[in-house]
């Protein structure tokens, strides 16, 4: 019976196993956890007068999320500009009334961090 056949176990001759090409995997370039986040965290580098002379004492101001915290803003720093940070302190801008005529409206609020960074170390905040 050909159908029964089917079921039966033969024994097979044994065929030598084929070797397979020795392929070697692409090398990605490595792309930090952190790396997307670290923008999303610094919003921009906050650029005023006072700002320019903290500079001069290693401290920098930027604009930063305002769901961020001091680590997060830390580890964003350092892997951005490659600096080692001393001290960070964080102040919270809040809205503010504007009123032009009858209508009255808010000015955006913001947060902000003060970064120290070690001596001898320096962050470009606007390219030359």
């Amino acid at each position: 019976m050909a159908l029964l056949d089917v079921f039966k176990h033969k024994n097979k001759p044994t065929e030598k196993p084929v070797e397979k090409p020795v392929v070697k995997p692409v090398v990605k370039p490595v792309v930090k956890k952190g790396s997307k986040i670290a923008y999303k965290i610094l919003e921009s580098p906050h650029v005023t007068e006072k700002a320019s002379l903290l500079s001069e004492s290693n401290k920098y101001t930027f604009k930063v999320s305002p769901r961020s915290n001091k680590i997060e803003i830390k580890k964003a720093i350092e892997e951005i500009y490659g600096v080692d940070i001393v001290s960070i302190n964080i102040i919270k801008i809040h809205r503010k009334k504007k009123r032009i005529g009858r209508t009255m409206g808010f000015k955006k609020g913001y947060k902000k961090a003060i970064v120290e960074i070690k001596k001898g170390q320096k962050i470009e905040v606007m390219p030359r």
